[in-house]
């Protein structure tokens, strides 16, 4: 079983803390989703993601619930299939997206979802009380929802620019970052979800059956099949990432390096749908946002450090990646307080 088809057992743990709050796990529930409960504290245990899918099955429906018990007012059986069905009937993912949104921010009462657009970008933004921010598992299981529907209705892997969170980094953030993004950034002021706008637009054709298909699978399907590659393709990305661009290698470089012909490099990547020069634009962008939403690194020295010629080549390949200019981008990663460079508004329906 390959790492990318496992889930961290502390995210068992943590699916557990709300359904069991009361003395140990249900040993017999964990043995009917096929986890070992003697390896519940093991640090470095991994489950099945169709061991962790059955689990998800069986708490939802002990508790009517398939938001685990973690708001006041949760979601009951049968909400996501509403969800979606709901959605799918919507002409486009950027009016599918704010059906999903506003149908949550109904069914919730603490975490009230919207759809933000402003040029090129996109942001999913939940506003919520100005208490403590809630646990991780509870925003990142929001966000598997919202994420998984998405990709699911647009049939292809929706990219995530950034995730801005309220709470603290937890020590079990490999897995997210493998379902979600690299770009994860804690105790901001406020949780969103930063993508670009063209995808908003992808025109929807999902069918019955399709959508029958899709819940008779979920969310084991939405735990590995919209994840970012975890193969080849993400140990070179991983390499990559390391690096100074102006000291990575060329393509036979990199063959020789993992002990491979040229054409068994090409071909490899090819099977997961990638190629060298494909991962090497992918972490040029991950470079360049991860830049940008720091405000000590100067515009000139991202343009430097990513190797480009002059700003103006930076501005235009950004524009292309992302549909926004670099300085709008930033203006809104590094917006600060409770409403940001864009005002968000009202969630529909949810009060």
């Amino acid at each position: 079983m390959s790492e990318k088809d496992t889930i961290s057992m502390q995210l068992v743990r943590e699916a557990l803390l709300q359904t069991c709050p009361a003395g140990e796990p249900d040993a017999a529930l964990l043995a009917r989703a096929g986890i070992d409960a003697g390896q519940l504290q093991a640090p470095d245990a991994r489950v099945s993601a169709e061991a962790y899918a059955r689990l998800w099955r069986l708490l939802a429906r002990r508790c009517n619930d398939e938001f685990f018990a973690m708001d006041p007012r949760g979601l009951r059986s049968g909400s996501l299939a509403f969800l979606c069905r709901a959605s799918m009937a919507q002409p486009t993912l950027g009016e599918g997206l704010e059906t999903a949104l506003a149908f949550l921010s109904l069914m919730l009462e603490d975490l009230q979802p919207s759809l933000v657009r402003q040029q090129g970008l996109a942001e999913i933004v939940i506003n919520e009380p100005r208490d403590l921010p809630r646990r991780p598992f509870t925003y990142f299981t929001f966000w598997m929802i919202v994420h998984g529907v998405a990709c699911w209705l647009a049939g292809r892997r929706i990219a995530i620019l950034a995730i801005e969170l309220r709470c603290a980094e937890p020590p079990y953030c490999d897995d997210y970052r493998v379902m979600f993004s690299q770009n994860l950034q804690f105790e901001r002021p406020r949780t969103r979800m930063i993508i670009s706008a063209d995808c908003l637009d992808v025109p929807l054709r999902r069918s019955p059956e399709d959508l029958q298909r899709f819940l008779a699978e979920a969310p084991g399907n939405i735990l590995v099949k919209y994840r970012d590659p975890a193969s080849l393709a993400r140990r070179i990305r991983a390499d990559l990432l390391q690096l100074d661009p102006s000291r990575w290698p060329d393509a036979d470089a990199l063959a020789r390096h993992l002990c491979l012909s040229p054409s068994t490099l090409r071909r490899r990547l090819a099977e997961e749908g990638q190629s060298y020069q494909v991962l090497k634009d992918s972490v040029r962008r991950e470079l360049a946002i991860a830049w940008l939403s720091r405000e000590e690194v100067a515009m000139g020295e991202i343009v430097e450090r990513l190797g480009f010629a002059d700003s103006s080549s930076f501005y235009k390949a950004f524009r292309k990646w992302f549909g926004c200019n670099p300085g709008h981008y930033r203006a809104l990663i590094q917006a600060r307080g409770a409403v940001g460079c864009i005002e968000a508004p009202a969630a529909t329906g949810g009060g």
